[in-house]
């Protein structure tokens, strides 16, 4: 297993629209481990392919509390949502930013898991805000996009400034 560099924004790669998995073979197995080891060293709870510059609809997300409840999804994609709520988030792509996002309250998710095999998941929660905000990535879509051009244009600025001075890679 290998760490994987996680893209910063605005990096224009994280804009990148995800192609389905054709096949889930070894390689994608491959993929999925890696980003799952990334996803606990970084810390956080949700990685997209997108943001480790793979641009396939994989996802990995784990919101248990002792790394133990890690969820695959492949191709996934929402078919059913409903309520609403606002939720903080944060992403390892916007390191140091958390924001209120409105998302829906309720998913119903259908996907591959690791084996190609079909699934179904319905949830509400940190799970759907969860799935939400990581197939906005697998779309081309940050979360700090859901914010006023002004925080947008401060988020940015911000995280510019950080890559100059060397504090983070761009």
């Amino acid at each position: 297993m290998a760490l994987l560099p996680i893209l910063r924004f605005p990096d224009p790669r994280l804009h990148i629209k995800a192609a389905p998995v054709a096949v889930v073979d070894d390689s994608i197995r491959r993929l999925v481990r890696d980003m799952a080891e990334t996803m606990y060293a970084a810390p956080g709870i949700g990685l997209a392919a997108t943001q480790v510059n793979v641009h396939k609809r994989v996802v990995v997300i784990d919101v248990s509390d002792d790394h133990n409840g890690l969820l695959v999804f492949i191709n996934a994609e929402i078919i059913e949502k409903s309520g609403e709520c606002d939720s903080e988030e944060g992403c390892l792509s916007v390191p140091g930013v958390h924001e209120t996002v409105k998302r829906a309250e309720w998913v119903k998710v259908r996907a591959l898991n690791e084996k190609g095999e079909v699934f179904e998941l319905d949830t509400d929660g940190l799970l759907a805000v969860c799935i939400q905000h990581e197939l906005d990535h697998l779309d081309g879509k940050v979360f700090v996009e859901y914010l006023s051009r002004l925080k947008l244009s401060r988020i940015k600025s911000k995280l510019l400034k950080q890559a100059q001075d060397g504090k983070t890679a761009p």
